[in-house]
């Protein structure tokens, strides 16, 4: 996608580390593709990170080591960072400025698309309705991801929370059948990261209905800025002109800004809050407000950024934005890890605010909302006698609260954990539903008479022997 012709300058201003300023270069554009020649060494590559009346600042992609600045041959392509599209990248894996990391040659694609691609039109967003089965009890029954919604997992250090990405690309569904794909982009993830995520994926079977993005941390830091841009220009093509239901999953946000940070304080600018750029929210936002569903369009794009909480604070700038613009978090807890509950969810401080767009009837289950309601409910009171029982011991709690302290031990242990692998809705349904019948009706205030009613049918019906002679 050409913009001007290419236009060649002999000799840079100056350079620091992986920048190269250049003085008067009118016309140049924001995002640009530049390529640097010197003699004797093989072309780099870089990209346009400011263009400004007096310098422009050329962020290179490769290694900067014995680059001389003023005898460089610096060319301005007039051509901005582009990605080919189409469903032939299903099955496969890229690095994270685009080229094929799989062996496999480039593909050909439907279409090329710039990669900072445009906000939806909010006259034509549709509201998300619907549901994704992620296959993870915690997510789907207490905190359900819903199409076109942006819900982010929010973890910390040592926390499994690629694991719980890895998961999620494999075990992901749409319920009723619909054309379905999972984009995954990897930023700033380790080389043994990537070579057991790309196993892992392959062995699972979801490698054909995935497509992977993967920058490792030893690549520049503009890779880590392009790479989920990719991914969501790939899902834009795959969901709106496909017609697909497209998962996007970025991990980890939390290197993406770091990214952004380091890029600014090459640039020399102004910082914000613990040295991240001002302009940060509007850039995590240009991100996350990808996702999303268009009126008289089939698919849907629906995110799940995951970032690293650094010191697990939640006030910190990084989760703190995000949270603005998303739409709830699921939460990791450091005590369900310690205990060795996977995945370590904890469902108190987790939220999906358009949960209820998605679930009830024709979605998952009629009983849904009261339900999970009534869970929360008895595993809120459980955490809060376990809290007492440090406190006064068991023996001084009263009849409820040690029958909530019991059934808050049994919720982590027989729902939120999920040993044995992925697990369909009915039966994340089957379990709470055992749960709940542990406890005496009078516990269960937030279950309705007629949901009970209809519970009492079904288990009558169940105890009626089917080989009972029938009554004369």
């Amino acid at each position: 996608m050409s913009f001007v012709p290419e236009r060649t300058h002999r000799g840079a201003a100056a350079a620091a580390g992986p920048l190269l300023f250049l003085e008067r270069t009118p016309r140049v554009a924001l995002g640009e593709w530049v390529v640097v020649r010197l003699r004797g060494q093989p072309e780099r590559r870089g990209q346009v990170i400011d263009a400004g009346a007096q310098t422009t600042v050329v962020q290179l992609l490769d290694d900067s080591v014995g680059l001389a600045p003023d005898r460089a041959e610096v060319v301005l392509t007039g051509e901005v960072a582009t990605a080919v599209v189409g469903r032939e990248l299903l099955g496969r894996s890229f690095d994270g400025h685009g080229a094929a990391g799989d062996g496999l040659p480039a593909p050909v694609g439907e279409a090329i698309r710039p990669i900072n691609g445009a906000p939806i039109n909010p006259v034509r967003r549709d509201r998300p309705h619907d549901f994704i089965e992620t296959g993870i009890s915690a997510i789907d029954a207490m905190n359900t991801l819903v199409r076109g919604q942006k819900l982010p997992v929010f973890s910390g250090p040592g926390l499994p929370g690629l694991e719980l990405a890895a998961r999620i690309v494999e075990w992901a569904r749409a319920p009723h059948g619909e054309p379905f794909a999972v984009v995954f982009a990897g930023v700033g993830i380790t080389a043994r990261e990537t070579r057991e995520f790309v196993e892992r994926v392959r062995e699972s079977g979801a490698m054909p209905r995935t497509v992977l993005f993967l920058n490792e941390a030893a690549h520049p830091a503009v890779e880590r800025i392009m790479a989920p841009r990719l991914a969501l220009t790939t899902a834009e093509h795959l969901a709106f002109d496909c017609g697909m239901h497209v998962l996007v999953v970025i991990a980890d946000m939390t290197h993406y800004c770091e990214a952004l940070r380091e890029i600014a304080t090459a640039r020399e600018e102004i910082p914000g809050r613990r040295g991240y750029p001002g302009y940060m929210y509007t850039d995590l936002a240009s991100i996350y407000e990808r996702a999303g569903i268009v009126r008289d369009k089939q698919g849907s794009i629906t995110q799940i950024p995951i970032l690293t909480m650094p010191d697990d604070d939640v006030t910190h700038p990084i989760p703190d934005l995000t949270g603005y613009i998303t739409e709830g978090q699921i939460v990791l807890s450091r005590e369900l890890h310690r205990r060795g509950i996977w995945p370590p969810i904890d469902v108190l401080p987790s939220l999906s605010r358009l949960m209820s767009s998605g679930i009830g009837k024709d979605h998952t289950r009629a009983e849904h909302r009261e339900w999970s309601d009534q869970l929360y409910a008895i595993y809120a009171r459980g955490r809060e006698a376990r809290t007492m029982a440090a406190i006064v011991g068991e023996s001084g709690l009263p009849a409820a609260d040690h029958r909530a302290l019991a059934f808050s031990e049994a919720f982590e242990r027989d729902f939120i954990a999920q040993p044995a692998g992925r697990r369909a809705l009915d039966e994340t349904f089957d379990i709470g539903w055992r749960l709940l019948e542990t406890l005496p009706r009078g516990d269960l205030l937030r279950i309705a008479d007629a949901t009970w009613e209809k519970r009492d049918d079904v288990h009558a019906t169940a105890d009626v022997s089917p080989s009972a002679p029938a009554p004369s």
